[in-house]
């Protein structure tokens, strides 16, 4: 699902390169804590790397694999605050938090 050079990030490619917010989301919610700190101890030292090769595609021109990729950051940015801030996959000390879009992009 990912550029050669990530196989390292293959493991997580399946679960967690969800395309839309709300997925991105959902399976957030859907995890515990430490599933999405296996995820982002894995991505972590990865990032950098994963966003400069994915910059040399046109958003509209992306290959699937570097999409799959993008994808996978963006799930990396969707579980950091819950690793790093509130060690769960919740707002802590908060009502219901829920996402609700009528329109998300889609990459």
């Amino acid at each position: 699902m990912l550029p050669a050079e990530f196989d390292d990030l293959e493991q997580f490619a399946e679960r967690w390169s969800l395309r839309t917010e709300a997925e991105r989301w959902a399976e957030r919610h859907a995890s515990s804590i430490e599933e999405m700190r296996e995820f982002y101890d894995a991505m972590f030292p990865r990032v950098d790397a994963a966003l400069a090769h994915c910059d040399h595609f046109p958003l509209d021109a992306m290959p699937e694999d570097a999409r799959n990729l993008l994808a996978l950051v963006l799930s990396f940015v969707m579980v950091s605050f819950p690793v790093e801030v509130w060690g769960g996959p919740r707002i802590p000390d908060v009502g219901d938090a829920t996402l609700a879009r009528v329109f998300s992009p889609v990459i």
